[in-house]
């Protein structure tokens, strides 16, 4: 018969001495040793790790937890920052306004938040009222323009058909109004002079005017931009 497996050799051994073991068997049950201490170490070390990692993890979640906490209200703090931050640069603005016009500081205002609204360039906004009105509330033109942004009662009623003659002299209507048909002007003909002119000359009249090829200039344009 053909001599036994390895194995078989090495098992059978475990109960002889190991110097007088053939050199072979000996370094066999060495190996085997090894490979049993090894597997049995790395078994108790993954076996303390899962244990330890079982215990970590309600404190692992509680730090998670905070952390998300943590990091909403640095959001809201980033977030009433910049609040801030917006409300003291609108009150700057206001301020300035207010000193450069010499009006008081809640018409600043209140011309700050329509212009805004209508998305409107604040210098160009603030200019218009001054050359329309002299910021006067209650100022009215020789054709009948009323307010401080002088709007004409069929355009205000066009705009919007709730407001009244007597609607325009409150100033916030006046100001929404006002500033709503010069936004409109400027969508309508995609430059600020030509806008400005319409708003001072009538749609009409500047349409016919460059329609013939005239410039429908008249000054009033540089007074609210400054160049024409």
């Amino acid at each position: 018969m053909g001599s036994k497996p390895t194995n078989d050799l090495v098992g059978a051994a475990y109960a002889a001495p190991l110097d007088s073991m053939p050199s072979a068997t000996r370094t066999a049950i060495k190996r085997r040793s090894l490979l049993v201490g090894l597997l049995t170490a790395l078994g108790i070390a993954a076996l303390a790790i899962a244990g330890t990692r079982a215990a970590m993890m309600p404190q692992i979640h509680a730090l998670e937890t905070q952390v998300a906490e943590a990091k909403a209200e640095a959001m809201d703090a980033l977030s009433d920052l910049s609040q801030l931050e917006s409300e003291t640069e609108q009150l700057r603005l206001v301020q300035q306004y207010s000193t450069d016009f010499r009006i008081p500081a809640d018409l600043a205002d209140a011309i700050h938040e329509a212009a805004r609204r209508e998305n409107l360039d604040l210098g160009v906004a603030f200019r218009l009222v001054a050359t329309e009105s002299s910021f006067r509330k209650r100022a009215i033109s020789p054709v009948g323009a009323i307010g401080y942004t002088q709007v004409m009662p069929s355009t205000a009623t066009w705009l919007d058909p709730s407001v009244s003659e007597k609607d325009l002299f409150d100033r916030d209507t006046n100001l929404r109004l006002g500033f709503r048909y010069l936004r409109m002007l400027l969508d309508q003909y995609g430059d600020a002079r030509l806008a400005l002119l319409a708003y001072n000359r009538g749609p009409g009249v500047v349409s016919a005017l460059m329609l013939r090829g005239e410039d429908p200039a008249n000054g009033y344009a540089r007074q609210i931009l400054g160049s024409e």
